[in-house]
């Protein structure tokens, strides 16, 4: 397993931004994402989960940061993406229990800092190219 994730963050089209709430751990409020699976980008793997979780069909336009956390040695990106469905979100009930859209300035507990954090920096505005996917290698000889 790889030790890749992807979160998304969507705002709407009053300028809240869509989180989930967990069913297991602290039963916390998060961006919705997860962890990659073989074969999968991290642009991917955000919109995949986002489908998962919630039900939206979403495309990725850049990324908002990468960060790396050292306790499980995941590396972490997070895209702005752009709902392109007219669906309104719907917790997957297994591992989301709830999901809906905040204001930043009141977002919902509990929740962690680190998740603040990522939404902080997309609201301020970071903007990174996606990431680039290479195919195989060809040696030149």
């Amino acid at each position: 397993m790889k030790n890749i994730g992807a979160a998304a963050f969507i705002v709407d089209e009053k300028g809240r931004i869509l989180l989930v709430k967990h069913t297991y751990g602290h039963l916390n409020w998060e961006l919705p994402g997860g962890g990659g699976e073989a074969d999968e980008s991290p642009v991917e793997t955000a919109v995949r989960e986002v489908k998962e979780e919630t039900g939206l069909t979403v495309v990725a336009q850049h990324s908002t940061g990468c960060y790396y956390t050292p306790e499980n040695g995941m590396l972490h990106f997070v895209f702005c993406c752009r709902q392109i469905d007219e669906a309104l979100p719907c917790p997957d009930g297994a591992e989301i229990s709830e999901c809906g859209f905040w204001p930043s300035n009141a977002l919902p507990r509990p929740i962690s800092d680190w998740t603040v954090r990522r939404i902080q920096d997309a609201v301020e505005g970071s903007k990174f190219a996606l990431p680039t996917t290479i195919g195989p290698r060809i040696w030149i000889e």
